[in-house]
């Protein structure tokens, strides 16, 4: 049975690690180098990465820093912001990344996405999506860190770049992050009802019964910063209170 992951997310910008609320990042929680090492002493299952400025400046991602990190990283690592080119795959993964996170040029590029997974295989291609819901409760997509409206249906984006070659979906709920009320749960839901491919649910985490609640609801990894960053939580309590529920996660013991 595939093991349910727990996934620390880390919002990067000019050379340090923010979290806010909404996607307002405005909040200075520390340095890169440092959380990655807390993180990886914590025995994670993966790490997350992204340069939350770089697709609103017009930047390329910085593979330099990359390279740095990822050495002190000893578990899956993904990498986005930015990500517009093949080119840009190949320096990151030449950097250390082990995935790559596409978000918002492939609104405009779709068939980058066929590309990445024909050149580096699906299972390097995580595509980033955020959303939040309109006045009727119908989600929809949103690029340039939550800054532009991009008019398309969450269910609808989904299923097609599933269709494309998109390992897997990094859900991120724009109108939940950094609140810590809990994961958007039908949103999840949603999700899980037109793609098989597998969900990493993110956006809302405060405790650890809303990362099993996003299981059930349909996600394969659940995602959290403001959790780790801002309470005692731990990614390795999470997992035991994960085994609990029998929800399978790995070296666990009870």
């Amino acid at each position: 049975m595939v093991k349910v992951r727990v996934i620390p997310t880390m919002l990067w910008k000019d050379f340090g690690l923010i979290k806010g609320v909404n996607f307002d990042h405005g909040r200075r929680v520390g340095s890169v180098t440092p959380a990655m090492k807390v993180y990886n002493s914590r025995d994670v299952d993966e790490l997350i990465l992204v340069d939350v400025t770089a697709s609103l400046e017009q930047r390329e991602p910085d593979s330099d820093s990359i390279n740095d990190f990822a050495e002190d990283s000893f578990v899956p690592f993904t990498v986005g912001g930015g990500v517009s080119s093949l080119a840009h795959f190949q320096k990151l993964l030449d950097a250390g990344a082990d995935k790559v996170s596409l978000n918002s040029a492939p609104y405009n590029r779709p068939a980058l996405i066929d590309q990445a997974a024909l050149r580096y295989g699906s299972q390097c291609v995580v595509l980033s999506v955020d959303v939040k819901p309109d006045e009727s409760g119908e989600y929809f997509c949103f690029s340039h860190s939550g800054r532009q409206a991009t008019g398309r249906k969450m269910t609808d984006w989904l299923h097609e770049v599933e269709g494309r070659g998109a390992g897997e979906i990094l859900l991120n709920a724009i109108h939940r992050d950094g609140t810590m009320i809990g994961y958007d749960l039908e949103m999840i839901s949603q999700a899980a009802d037109v793609i098989s491919i597998p969900i990493i649910a993110s956006g809302g985490a405060g405790v650890y019964e809303h990362c099993c609640e996003a299981v059930e609801a349909g996600a394969s990894a659940v995602s959290a910063a403001s959790m780790f960053h801002f309470t005692e939580q731990t990614p390795a309590g999470c997992r035991k209170e994960m085994a609990k529920k029998n929800i399978p996660v790995r070296n666990v013991s009870r």
